[in-house]
């Protein structure tokens, strides 16, 4: 069975993903805050389930609201393919009540509104495929996550272990989750599962919020020697843009540039990437809203090149400006079409 698991961006959506890679080691999992990155989201996934018509598939949304319009086009187009003899099962779990029209509506949108996603997920899978072999921390977790999400004041224990994993996980920032979603998520669930260690421990929320620096060390630390957080994760940086550089690569006349997507304080990465990559000989990083810095290694002049494209400037290895034509998305294949056409065009 091909799984896919379209969840939201915060503790609660984690913890719903969580309990997914118990039961689907293997689930494709996608990210979403509400708006327009969920109908991106959505819309890659019914992209890829283009491909797999011939699998048994299986769409679970959770800690998501989607509107009667998202719902209604997500409804279609399973009742489309499975007309045609397709097997895609649909599943929505969420907790929102601005999500009742569609619950109201459609018998695969399961609302309940007094747990949070997490608790409802977890209740699912084990009430259609058992007690998970880690169930022993799990469920332990899955209340911690609960009473902070629906704030339960009153199970002070769990509340107050909910907090500081509230904490862990918004600010679990190390890894970009733009560039590398896949990566940062693998990133909180390790976190959120190492966290569990904890919940056997005398006050628990006090020795999980005094290692929260150790754990989010030992992920890297999988990769690497012990160094200060900044150079692991400098580090495993750099090597992730290397590893992925082929993807990432763009093109202006006969030179090699590396095109990131919302990485921010790009300085020291590209100096890393462009001397250890000595073919490559220009980085930009476009942001979200249209933003866009550029670094060079001497070989080509990204001031003149920034005053091109981005109506910016700067100096011969280090520029910056703004696309005021770019359109907000979080797909880096839309980005990279975008700027790969901005420098067949330019003249310099």
């Amino acid at each position: 069975m091909r799984f896919y698991h379209l969840s939201h961006t915060d503790l609660d959506g984690y913890g719903c993903q969580l309990i997914t890679k118990q039961y689907f080691p293997d689930a494709l999992m996608y990210n979403a805050n509400y708006g327009l990155e969920v109908k991106l989201s959505l819309q890659l996934i019914q992209q890829d389930i283009t491909q797999y018509l011939d699998e048994e598939i299986f769409i679970l949304i959770s800690d998501l609201n989607l509107t009667l319009e998202e719902s209604k086009h997500l409804d279609d187009f399973v009742n489309q393919h499975n007309a045609n003899n397709a097997n895609i099962k649909l599943l929505l779990l969420d907790h929102h009540a601005t999500g009742e029209k569609s619950a109201k509506a459609y018998e695969w949108y399961i609302l309940d509104t007094s747990r949070c996603a997490t608790q409802i997920v977890y209740d699912h899978f084990k009430e259609n495929h058992g007690a998970s072999k880690v169930d022993f921390w799990l469920k332990d977790l899955v209340s911690c996550i609960n009473a902070i999400d629906i704030w339960l004041e009153n199970e002070k224990e769990n509340f107050e272990f909910g907090k500081v994993l509230l904490r862990l996980i918004s600010q679990a920032n190390e890894i970009n989750a733009t560039l590398f979603p896949d990566l940062n998520r693998d990133y909180r669930l390790f976190l959120l599962q190492n966290a569990a260690q904890y919940l056997e421990k005398e006050n628990r929320n006090i020795a999980l919020d005094d290692d929260i620096h150790t754990i989010k060390k030992a992920f890297f630390m999988q990769y690497y020697p012990n160094n200060t957080i900044d150079n692991l994760t400098a580090t495993y940086l750099v090597d992730t843009l290397e590893s992925y550089k082929e993807h990432f690569t763009i093109y202006y006349k006969e030179h090699k540039g590396l095109l990131t997507f919302s990485l921010g304080s790009i300085s020291i990465p590209a100096n890393a990437f462009l001397k250890a990559n000595e073919d490559y000989h220009f980085f930009i990083d476009v942001g979200r809203r249209g933003n866009v810095g550029l670094r060079a290694d001497g070989k080509i002049n990204v001031g003149t090149m920034a005053s091109k494209i981005a109506n910016g400037g700067g100096h011969p290895n280090a520029s910056g400006g703004k696309f005021k034509d770019f359109a907000e998305t979080i797909i880096y294949n839309d980005v990279k079409t975008f700027v790969q056409n901005k420098l067949d065009q330019l003249q310099m």
